[in-house]
C-alpha cells in the first residue's frame, strides 16, 4: 500500500457480527475487511448481547481489516461506527454495562408498546411527535419494560446509550450520537431534531442520561482516546465521526440524500427485511418509521422481522438447500417465525395455507420467500405514499428497486422480488454497504465534505441492472388476501 494514500475505516456493528472496512479516501476502494462475531441470547421474544462483546469485536474486526489491507495503521485518518439500531444499552458511572443489551428484534416490550401508544393518546400523536409509532423494537419500549421488570437495573443506570453510541463513546470519550440513530428511539422528536421534553416524562427518562445529539452522522466528535488508540492499534489523533444506525449508512453509502439520489427506494434482505428511501419530505404514516437521515434529511423505514433467516429455517425444515426452490403455487407461507413488526403483530408465528396433494416441498420453500417478499414489498407501497409518492404512478413503478442485504446475492431472492413487484432491479457491487457508509461519514469528518456527495463520488451504488418481470398479480392478490383475512385472529 502506497504510503502516501489516506485511509478511513468504516465500522458496522450489527446483530450479528462486527465488520470493518478500511476504504481509500480519494477513490472509495475498499483495501481491506475483517469481521468479528457477536453472540445474541434469548429466548420467547428475548434476544440480547453483551455491549462488552462489540467492543472486543470491533477491535478484532479492524485488526483484521487493516491486515488485509496491508496498511500502515498510520495512513488511517478517521473512523465511524454505524450500529444496529433501537438497542438499549444502560451502563453504571464507570461506562460498564449494567446488563447485557436489549436488542431491535426482543419483542418482550409490546405490551409497553401498547401503553405508550394509549398514554400520549393513540397513534397519531406519536407519528406527529416522532414520525413512528410505538412498537416493540423502539428504544423507549425496552427502557419501559426495563424500569418495570429490573427497575433495579433501570436505577442503576448512569448512562442510556444505543449500541453505535455505545462504541462510539468507546472509541472518542465523548456521549453522542447522530440524528438518524436518535430517531429510533421515540424520545427524538423529527419536528423539532431534538429529544422532547414531554416524551422523556412519559417514559421516565432522564435527559442527563443520553448522549448529546450531533448535527449530523459526518460530525468530528472527536479523536481517538489514548486507551481506544492503543487498543487498536491506530494512533491517537485519528478522527472520529459521530456514526449513526446500520440503515442510516446503507443510504449514505448508497449514495442516497440530500447531495445524492432523492427518492429512490431500497429493499434491503437481510434477517429483517428494510425498505427505505431518502427523502426531503418528513413522513408521518402508519406502519412506516419516520426517520431522520444521517445527512440531515428524512429517511423513512419499513421493517419486517422475517426474511432471510426465516426462509432459511423453512429450508432446514424441509431438508432443502435454499436455493431448491420454485413458485408456491397454491400454497401460502407466512414465515412469521420471530413475531412481526410490519404488519404489528408482535406475537405472531408462521401461518401455512393452500396446499394440495400435488403440493411440493420445492413449491413450500417457494411459499415461503414469497411470504417474505410480499411483506416487505407491501411494507414499500406504504413507504413510497409516506413520501407522497403513488406507488402505481408510472414515473415511481418504474424506477429501479436497489436490492442489498444478504439476500440480494440469491437467484430466487431476486427473481421473486422481481417476478411479485414487476419492477426493475439494481443490485449494488458492494456488499457491504453499511461499513462503506460509515467509511464515508470518517471521510466527511476528515475532510469536511458531504458524506453522501463522498459516497456517490466513490460510484458506491452502482451495480449490475436486472429488467423487470411480469408482475404476478395473482401471487400477489393471493397472498395479501391471507394475510389480511389471517390477522390479527390467526396471527397473535
Amino acid at each position: 500500500m502506497r504510503g502516501q494514500q489516506r485511509v478511513v475505516i468504516g465500522v458496522d456493528s450489527s446483530t450479528q457480527a462486527t465488520k470493518a472496512v478500511v476504504v481509500d479516501v480519494e477513490t472509495g476502494r475498499i483495501q481491506g475487511q475483517g469481521r468479528a462475531p457477536h453472540t445474541v441470547t434469548g429466548a420467547d421474544g428475548a434476544r440480547e448481547s453483551d455491549p462488552e462483546a462489540w467492543w472486543s469485536a470491533l477491535g478484532e474486526a479492524v485488526a483484521a481489516g487493516l491486515k488485509d489491507a496491508g496498511a500502515d495503521p498510520s495512513a488511517v485518518t478517521g473512523i465511524a461506527v454505524a450500529g444496529q439500531q433501537h438497542g438499549l444499552v444502560v451502563l453504571d458511572a464507570a461506562g460498564r454495562p449494567v446488563r447485557p443489551a436489549l436488542l431491535w428484534n426482543d419483542t418482550r416490550s409490546a405490551p409497553q408498546a401498547a401503553a405508550l401508544t394509549e398514554a400520549l393518546g393513540g397513534p397519531g400523536a406519536w407519528l406527529a411527535r416522532t414520525g413512528s409509532e410505538p412498537v416493540a423494537s423502539m428504544t423507549a419500549t425496552k427502557w419501559q419494560w426495563l424500569r418495570e421488570h429490573e427497575p433495579a437495573a433501570a436505577d442503576a443506570a448512569a448512562a442510556v446509550r444505543l449500541p453505535h453510541d455505545f462504541l462510539t463513546e468507546r472509541l472518542a470519550g465523548t456521549a453522542v450520537t447522530d440524528p438518524g440513530d436518535a430517531s429510533g428511539t421515540l424520545w427524538y422528536a423529527t419536528t423539532t431534531g431534538g429529544y422532547d421534553p414531554e416524551l422523556l416524562d412519559l417514559v421516565g427518562m432522564d435527559a442527563n442520561l443520553l448522549p448529546e445529539v450531533a448535527p449530523t452522522g459526518a460530525a468530528r466528535v472527536g479523536t481517538l482516546t489514548p486507551a481506544a488508540a492503543e487498543a487498536l492499534g491506530l494512533p491517537a489523533g485519528t478522527v472520529v465521526a459521530a456514526g449513526t444506525g446500520d440503515n442510516m449508512a446503507a443510504a449514505v453509502g448508497l449514495g442516497l440524500g440530500g447531495a445524492g439520489l432523492l427518492d429512490h427506494p431500497v429493499v434491503s434482505l437481510g434477517t429483517s427485511g428494510t425498505v427505505f428511501a431518502a427523502s426531503r419530505t418528513r413522513p408521518a404514516a402508519p406502519g412506516i418509521a419516520g426517520f431522520a437521515a444521517a445527512d440531515g434529511g428524512y429517511l423513512p423505514l419499513g421493517c419486517t422481522l422475517n426474511c432471510t433467516l426465516a426462509v432459511d429455517r423453512i429450508a432446514a425444515l424441509l431438508g432443502l438447500d435454499r436455493a431448491d426452490a420454485e413458485p408456491g403455487g397454491a400454497a401460502v407461507l407466512l414465515p412469521y417465525l420471530d413475531g412481526e413488526r410490519t404488519p404489528d403483530l408482535p406475537h405472531a408465528s408462521g401461518l401455512l395455507t393452500g396446499i394440495r396433494h400435488d403440493t411440493t416441498p420445492r413449491q413450500l420453500l417457494g411459499a415461503a420467500y414469497e411470504g417474505a417478499a410480499f411483506t416487505v414489498l407491501r411494507a414499500l407501497d406504504e413507504l413510497l405514499r409516506a413520501c407522497g409518492l403513488d406507488p402505481a404512478a408510472p414515473e415511481v413503478r418504474d424506477r429501479p428497486l436497489r436490492l442489498t442485504g444478504g439476500g440480494a446475492q440469491g437467484r430466487f431472492w431476486r427473481d421473486t422480488v422481481r417476478r411479485l413487484s414487476g419492477r426493475p432491479l439494481v443490485v449494488p457491487h458492494h456488499t457491504e454497504l453499511v461499513a462503506l457508509g460509515a467509511a464515508a461519514l470518517a471521510a466527511g469528518a476528515v475532510t469536511g465534505d458531504d458524506p453522501v456527495a463522498v459516497a456517490a463520488a466513490w460510484g458506491a451504488g452502482e451495480g449490475e441492472a436486472l429488467p423487470p418481470l411480469p408482475r404476478d398479480q395473482e401471487a400477489w392478490d393471493r397472498i395479501g388476501s391471507v394475510l389480511d383475512r389471517a390477522a390479527p385472529t390467526l396471527l397473535s
